[in-house]
């Protein structure tokens, strides 16, 4: 009877995980569909919105690792609580914020809640369960963390539009007390391995200055792609990230007690879950952002009406998490990851594929399907991978690693796929604008207007109310969404080139077997 009892409190410990794990991905993407009533409630720009977008995205990259050696060091339990109740105060300040720029300082704060309940909640799991119970329990984490990259749309256009904005931040305070009661109740402590170690405030410092510079370098390009990549602005962020993460690299095998066994990236099994977590984020989760583009921008649906058509990508996470847990224990975990990437690049094929004027929901739904098989497939297989052959003591940093390059990489697709939509967009405008008979000053005019404001905006452009009264408006508004469709196939087929990259490395590097760790728990 007490074995059922142990059993039935690790599952509520793995619900208030999941609360924990999905609050803090949902909030990267949620505010999204918030910004055009933010615009007229706060009376500003979207240029001026931007960081609240931005300070999330920033801190929750850089504090990933160091939120999980705090976590290894002095028991992720007491971390995990923590950054929970800081995610809960910094959604109701934000909720409240009466001005950007308290809400700019909250969405930082609520970040480092976020970058702490990501980057613990995996090792948690691991140490809360053991046997094929773990493989399960991470399979349905993996789910969790499926359906909240992906539901942003759905959940974020449906508080909107009932509620107004202030409702995506309101909507975390009660979920997120009964994530602390549960967590406190349930959620069993891990050994605090470091307690007898000095802090690498060292390391702390570098690699949290090294990923800030990369990233913020990836957001001013994404805000200004015509500007060089070799400009002061961009690249000189960038290299600094990249020599500061050198130097870190360098200390962290120097010194005694180092923040990140460097060792871990000696191992070709843990490269490829960290190949894998990229593809991933390059691959599927930043083209979210050019699919919901395509659809309310072009298409013409509504925010809620969005994410109800991308539940066909979400859902699959919901219902193939827990079969991936169960299936993961007797078949191979590796050729699992491989095959479902190269699903997810033939989904990406078929989308780009029937890109046109007339697309419609009904002929992108099969592609949408596949991309959904991947995400659901291959986010729980990426948790269980992750935590095999790692030390206890480093469960927490291999989480960290693994959201860190995840993250990383959907950043890098986002700026990365946005430049290549940019300049397909720009090129067919380039070859096809002057053909419509219009005056030149007009032309030039548009010419210039379309190409500073991108592809994402070249619609409203086109049918706005004054310009499609202009004789010549039928033959404009055909160019411009022919050059946006040019641009979204080729974020289409860049996408299944990144996920089949991921494919064939995984197949390279993974393991079929690795002796997974089980940990000790403290009895509290």
């Amino acid at each position: 009877m007490q074995e059922k009892n142990n059993g039935a409190k690790q599952w509520i410990a793995l619900a208030a995980m999941g609360i924990g794990t999905f609050m803090g991905l949902l909030d990267v993407t949620v505010v999204n569909v918030a910004l055009p009533t933010m615009v007229k409630d706060f009376n500003t720009t979207f240029t001026n919105l931007q960081w609240i977008l931005n300070a999330y995205t920033l801190v929750y990259a850089v504090t990933l690792m160091i939120m999980s050696k705090l976590g290894d060091m002095f028991g992720r339990k007491k971390i995990f609580l923590g950054s929970l109740v800081l995610f809960v105060i910094a959604s109701a300040v934000n909720g409240f914020a009466s001005n950007l720029l308290v809400l700019d300082i909250g969405r930082g704060i609520q970040a480092i809640g976020g970058s702490g309940m990501m980057s613990l909640s995996m090792a948690l799991v691991a140490s809360n369960f053991s046997g094929k119970d773990r493989g399960l329990a991470l399979g349905i984490l993996g789910s969790v963390i499926g359906v909240s990259t992906a539901s942003g749309p759905l959940i974020g256009g449906y508080l909107v539009e009932h509620f107004s904005w202030p409702a995506i931040f309101f909507v975390n305070v009660p979920f997120g007390i009964i994530a602390v009661i549960l967590t406190v109740i349930y959620v069993k402590e891990t050994p605090s391995y470091g307690k007898n170690q000095r802090v690498d405030l060292a390391g702390m410092v570098l690699s949290a200055a090294g990923l800030f510079a990369i990233i913020y370098g990836l957001i001013v390009k994404e805000n200004h792609p015509h500007w060089s990549w070799v400009s002061l602005n961009v690249m000189g962020w960038v290299a600094a990230g990249i020599i500061l993460l050198i130097i870190f690299g360098i200390v962290e095998v120097k010194i005694g007690n180092p923040m990140m066994d460097v060792n871990m990236f000696k191992k070709p099994h843990f490269l490829g879950t960290i190949l894998v977590a990229f593809a991933l984020g390059a691959g599927v989760y930043a083209f979210n952002t050019y699919l919901t583009a395509l659809m309310q921008n072009y298409i013409g649906y509504s925010a809620l009406q969005t994410g109800i058509r991308q539940l066909t990508i979400s859902v699959w996470s919901l219902v193939l998490g827990p079969i991936v847990g169960i299936l993961s224990a007797r078949f191979s975990k590796k050729w699992m990851i491989s095959g479902s990437l190269l699903i997810g690049s033939i989904g990406f094929l078929t989308i780009a594929l029937v890109i046109d004027p007339s697309v419609t929901f009904a002929e992108l739904w099969p592609g949408m399907i596949l991309m959904g098989i991947t995400n659901g497939m291959v986010n729980p297989l990426l948790n269980t991978v992750g935590m095999e052959g790692v030390a206890p003591q480093e469960m927490g940093m291999a989480s960290g690693l693994l959201n860190v390059f995840r993250q990383l990489g959907t950043t890098m697709g986002v700026v990365g796929l946005g430049l290549i939509q940019s300049s397909q967009y720009e090129k067919y405008l380039n070859g096809h604008l002057s053909t419509v008979n219009m005056p030149s000053s007009a032309l030039s005019g548009l010419h210039s207007a379309l190409v500073k404001a991108g592809p994402f905006s070249g619609h409203g452009i086109a049918f706005s109310t004054r310009l499609s009264q202009a004789p010549f408006a039928a033959d404009f508004q055909k160019v411009v969404v022919h050059a946006y469709d040019n641009g979204m196939s080729a974020v289409a087929f860049s996408s299944a080139v990144i996920v089949l990259i991921g494919c064939i490395g995984s197949a390279i590097l993974l393991k079929n077997r690795v002796e997974s760790s089980d940990v000790k728990i403290d009895k509290d």
